[in-house]
């Protein structure tokens, strides 16, 4: 027995925490284009360089996409989406991860090429208010600015992520900390280079992939498995969530019931499914199943729609 189907509505708390992450994410995008400016203005024929003006590019799409979840997820069902539109969140997800493993992938290919070939950057110099400057000294200023953004603005997403258990959010705040490790590995690699080491810029390049194509990966493939109705799981991806053992510790704690198993899915931020019980007898059976589902319900804000049905047996 589940409630008729309503549309899911935040908490008011979470209903904070989700304008203060649309605020966060479109200040991440205004930074973003910024640091893609001084890096594309910059960046000359270095490997590195180019490698770290990919991956902020790739950087937006996650951005991006959680504002357009957050946009489609506040849609009401309709005769169309008699669900509603909150699968848009892990959409979202998806779409971000493929993206991140994906470029990882080609930038990390295209370092060891340019090592294989050994084919020497070049970084020359530029006429800058009447003087000669090597173009490595503004590209490493551009680097140090590509920093400070990702670094701060990462950091205020992942306690946001957590509190609304948005993974999309999640995957946005790992690609900032690649953001601010990659300025990091571009800048030695351009002090390998100053210094002779014509093949650091491209270990720099192949180190910052391997950054991409490993937080890529993971999430890309927690991203597919939550489509795939996987389990719940932390918002990092790495474990069970413990919500599911807390609803089926409640209901075995019910009286009337003699066994139970339960059944939950991701639906975006949200979680649904089922919850099948065993009753010890069918006394007042639809007033105890009701009660089942409020007190479902109330375990967690992110539980909406779960059925609690009962069955002769579990087997």
């Amino acid at each position: 027995m589940s409630a008729p189907f309503t549309d899911f509505a935040l908490p008011p708390d979470k209903q904070a925490a989700l304008r203060r992450a649309r605020r966060v994410e479109w200040a991440s995008i205004g930074f973003l284009l910024s640091i893609i400016l001084a890096i594309g203005l910059t960046m000359g024929s270095s490997q590195a360089m180019k490698a770290i003006w990919v991956e902020d590019l790739v950087s937006l799409i996650p951005s991006v996409a959680f504002l357009v979840g957050a946009y489609f997820r506040r849609k009401p069902p309709d005769d169309v989406f008699p669900y509603g539109y909150r699968r848009a969140v892990l959409i979202a997800y998806l779409t971000s991860s493929l993206a991140l493993f994906g470029f990882g992938l080609y930038i990390l290919g295209d370092s060891v090429y340019k090592l294989v070939t050994a084919e020497h950057p070049t970084i020359q110099t530029i006429d800058l208010f009447g003087h000669r400057v090597w173009l490595g000294w503004l590209m490493m200023a551009a680097l140090v600015y590509s920093v400070i953004p990702p670094l701060v603005v990462g950091r205020l997403k992942l306690p946001l992520a957590r509190e609304l258990h948005d993974k999309a959010l999640h995957t946005s705040a790992a690609l900032n900390k690649g953001d601010w490790l990659s300025g990091l590995a571009g800048a030695a690699g351009l002090l390998g280079i100053a210094y002779g080491h014509w093949w650091a810029d491209s270990v720099a390049a192949g180190l910052i992939s391997l950054e991409i194509v490993r937080d890529g990966y993971s999430s890309l493939r927690n991203s597919v498995a939550q489509l795939m109705n996987k389990r719940p799981s932390e918002v990092e991806g790495k474990g069970k969530d413990p919500v599911v053992d807390r609803v089926q510790r409640a209901l075995e704690g019910l009286d009337w019931v003699a066994q139970a198993r339960v059944r939950l899915r991701e639906d975006g931020d949200i979680l649904t499914g089922e919850a099948y019980v065993v009753p010890r007898d069918e006394a007042n059976l639809l007033d105890r199943l009701q009660g089942a589902v409020k007190l479902v319900g109330a375990l967690d804000w992110r539980l909406h729609e779960v059925s609690v049905v009962p069955v002769r047996s579990l087997g």
